[in-house]
């Protein structure tokens, strides 16, 4: 899609206008992120988990440009797991992205390629620099939808089938008390 001049609105946590794109991920797109096998087999597969609405004013591989949008993650878990987005390093591996909190709660999780990982709380407000080479996941650790923005290298792409052969070195659990971290 090239730049047509074309007006987005943004408000509320939405990106609405002809140009916007939404991608929708349910439940049975989530194969092999959740632990939890069983439970993941006996949710509803149509349930939303999360949606992406997102802006791409250039040509996807145009270098020097940028795509925007924002992430909607519902509140939920597979198991004792938060619901979560499939996770990405990006197919050119040193590209960044910065991601702010909307509205809800929740953490970014991040690991760079040696496995080493951290997490970030993402509330109303964050804005949270994701350096290239590294992995990220938003997991949803609140009663209420989180909505989260970004902003990408238009060149960047995603490389989801890193993540989805070796996972990643970490995990948030509902506990008692609220998220739990688990290393793997």
């Amino acid at each position: 899609m090239s730049y047509s001049g074309e007006p987005i609105e943004f408000a509320a946590a939405r990106l609405s206008g002809d140009i916007v794109e939404t991608t929708e991920r349910r439940v049975r797109d989530l194969g092999g992120i959740f632990e939890d096998k069983v439970a993941f087999r006996s949710a509803d597969q149509d349930h939303i988990v999360y949606r992406v609405d997102s802006y791409a004013p250039v040509e996807p591989g145009t270098e020097g440009g940028l795509f925007f949008g924002v992430t909607h993650l519902m509140p939920g878990v597979i198991g004792r797991e938060y619901y979560m987005t499939k996770g990405h390093f990006h197919a050119i591996r040193n590209r960044g992205e910065f991601y702010w909190g909307i509205s809800g709660c929740g953490v970014l999780v991040l690991m760079d390629e040696t496995r080493a990982d951290r997490i970030e709380e993402v509330r109303p407000g964050s804005l949270h620099y994701v350096p290239g080479d590294t992995a990220h996941r938003l997991v949803n650790t609140g009663d209420a939808v989180l909505d989260v923005g970004a902003c990408w290298p238009s060149d960047a792409g995603h490389d989801y089938s890193s993540i989805a052969e070796v996972g990643f070195s970490l995990r948030v659990l509902k506990g008692d008390a609220g998220p739990e971290i688990e290393n793997r």
